[in-house]
């Protein structure tokens, strides 16, 4: 079965094709990863930590594909308003896996800087020559960085043309990968020269990053599941789609005062326009209807307008 949105249009529609292909690129390219630093991970809690990180880092690429199966069977009536949020669901989902499981690695960091732990790293025979194991922990995490400074941007741009903060949280993460391959390679080699606690320091470093990544993912994905008001693709400012609806109201002859209540569904936005008509121009059905169509003409994400023509514009809407 397809996975493109069919209210989508044609630009949409080939953003969220090469979305797909990445997100799979990026869990193929992830899960052999995870088997070749399962190799050469050691004792090293640096290591261990970002073996796991990449493990996590599997989530919000899988939550993205599962997302958009339930976003394509559209409506009915159990869901009225469709399955849109299933997007902003698998963004919950990933950022309180990221929270929980960075937390728990902080304290185990924590824990092996106070105990005072020598993690020790052994030797291996290669072709008949005793090599230290740091030297191929540090040559595989300095490989298995590459993928990210092309994915990563990759993503980072098909984001905002989607208004997909599930791909946008995504694209972060990946953009961050190079300081966790960074500070597994300095707990590796701290190790190698005597000092054993920039290991767990390393560690440290990795699993705080992987608890901001947490709690900025699960803020986010809740305000959105409580109705916040709708914000662009990164969280950093309401989106001006709620000024040019207000804007675009106020341009109709018959509309005295006009109010938007706008949240978002995951890709696609709920508005509900409050309107005070003035009193020698009743709006119809007709033409309530044609300003409603006007509306959805605006933006693609304008997937569900409702218009109500009301005596006194409701609280809590933006004017």
């Amino acid at each position: 079965m397809s996975l493109i949105a069919e209210h989508l249009p044609p630009e949409q529609r080939a953003a969220l094709r090469s979305a797909i292909r990445w997100e799979w690129f990026t869990i193929v390219y992830t899960s052999v990863t995870i088997v070749l630093v399962a190799l050469v991970v050691g004792n090293s809690q640096a290591m261990k930590t970002a073996w796991i990180e990449d493990i996590l880092s599997l989530i919000p690429q899988v939550s993205f594909l599962l997302a958009l199966v339930f976003i394509r069977r559209g409506r009915s009536r159990s869901y009225p308003y469709g399955r849109h949020r299933g997007m902003v669901v698998g963004h919950l989902i990933a950022g309180v896996a990221l929270l929980v499981v960075g937390a728990n690695l902080a304290v185990e960091s924590v824990l092996g800087l106070i105990s005072g732990e020598h993690p020790t790293i052994g030797t291996v025979q290669v072709l008949g020559h005793t090599v230290w194991l740091g030297w191929f922990m540090v040559g595989v995490m300095a490989v298995i960085v590459v993928g990210p400074f092309f994915y990563g941007p990759a993503k980072l741009k098909l984001a905002p043309k989607l208004h997909n903060k599930l791909l946008f949280a995504d694209a972060d993460m990946a953009k961050a990968d190079w300081t966790t391959n960074a500070a597994s390679i300095v707990g590796v080699l701290g190790i190698g020269v005597g000092l054993w606690w920039l290991d767990s320091a390393a560690a440290l470093f990795i699993s705080l990053g992987i608890v901001w990544d947490g709690i900025k993912n699960t803020r986010n994905a809740l305000r959105d599941l409580i109705d916040q008001r709708a914000r662009s693709y990164d969280d950093a400012h309401p989106h001006e789609l709620v000024t040019e609806v207000l804007r675009r109201m106020r341009r109709q002859p018959w509309v005295s005062r006009v109010g938007v209540r706008m949240r978002d569904q995951g890709q696609v936005f709920h508005v509900e326009v409050f309107v005070v008509a003035k009193r020698w121009r009743r709006p119809t059905a007709r033409t309530l209807s044609r300003a409603t169509a006007a509306l959805e003409a605006i933006d693609w994400k304008l997937h569900d307008v409702v218009i109500v023509p009301v005596l006194e514009l409701p609280d809590a809407v933006a004017r």
